[in-house]
């Protein structure tokens, strides 16, 4: 009696870039041309999955905090990867931007880890330094910045007034990541901190694609010019001098309204969640 072997696939977690199809890297590419299967989030362009993913692979969206109130527990996702790597197949995990920075790629490990599948990390182009490319800020430009700070006001209630007070002092630029919604609150930390009236803040909205919109103000403007509202599309706040570098440097067209390229460009997604 012959027993039947169970074949394990192999998992692949890669990033897609910022938004900007044509960001994303070489071997990424490539794992797209061939993955029999695509956990796509909703900030990877859909040009992507569109033009380059097999025609008859399964286009899995597993989005997260999308205005259309879609939402994929991370658990859910976990379940997923593992169901079609024990089927035998190829599946590309593709991720906005990097695929280690400020996602759950470490629960994803961990389930790999434990079911022994096989995986590999492939990494992509930040949102940071495509919306720092893409704006004409350097962000640890000579004179401007000592260094670089990838941050994010997740969880604001956690953050203590001793960084508060770093964060005004320091000569690094930060970066806020997820937290479009606590610009006010961070101005007004900042400013309450005596952060230099030169330093400059720049908010980022969808970077690299068709819709991205940058606001800049400097913190001595803000008690006398209204923060922007905040929009429910991808959003990165810069802090620091190098903000000051946008207006001479800028060289992407902007639009004057925002619109969501993410959530509103045309992409079928089968077995959507």
């Amino acid at each position: 009696m012959e027993r039947s072997i169970k074949h394990t696939g192999k998992v692949i977690l890669a990033g897609a870039g910022p938004g900007d199809p044509e960001l994303i890297s070489l071997k990424a590419l490539k794992y797209l041309q061939k993955a029999d299967v695509v956990l796509t989030d909703r900030l990877v362009s859909p040009e992507l999955i569109e033009e380059y993913a097999r025609k008859d692979a399964e286009i899995v969206y597993v989005g997260k905090q999308c205005s259309k109130g879609v939402w994929t527990p991370q658990q859910d996702i976990n379940e997923l990867i593992v169901l079609f790597a024990q089927q035998g197949k190829l599946v590309l995990r593709l991720k906005g931007g990097d695929s280690t920075l400020f996602s759950n790629i470490l629960d994803e490990l961990q389930v790999l880890a434990e079911n022994k599948i096989p995986y590999e990390i492939i990494p992509g182009v930040s949102a940071a330094f495509g919306a720092a490319a893409y704006t004409g800020m350097p962000l640890t430009a000579r004179g401007y910045s000592r260094g670089l700070r990838f941050l994010t006001l997740y969880e604001l209630e956690n953050v203590e007034s001793q960084q508060w007070t770093d964060w005004a002092s320091t000569s690094d630029t930060l970066v806020f990541y997820m937290s479009g919604q606590k610009l006010e609150v961070l101005a007004k930390k900042l400013i309450e901190q005596n952060i230099d009236p030169e330093k400059g803040v720049a908010v980022i909205q969808q970077a690299t694609t068709p819709n991205q919109k940058t606001k800049v103000f400097s913190f001595k403007d803000i008690a006398s010019k209204p923060l922007p509202d905040f929009e429910y599309v991808p959003t990165l706040i810069v802090v620091g001098k190098v903000v000051a570098l946008h207006q001479q440097y800028a060289w992407f067209a902007e639009k004057s309204k925002t619109e969501s390229y993410f959530d509103n460009h045309k992409t079928i997604y089968q077995n959507a969640i």
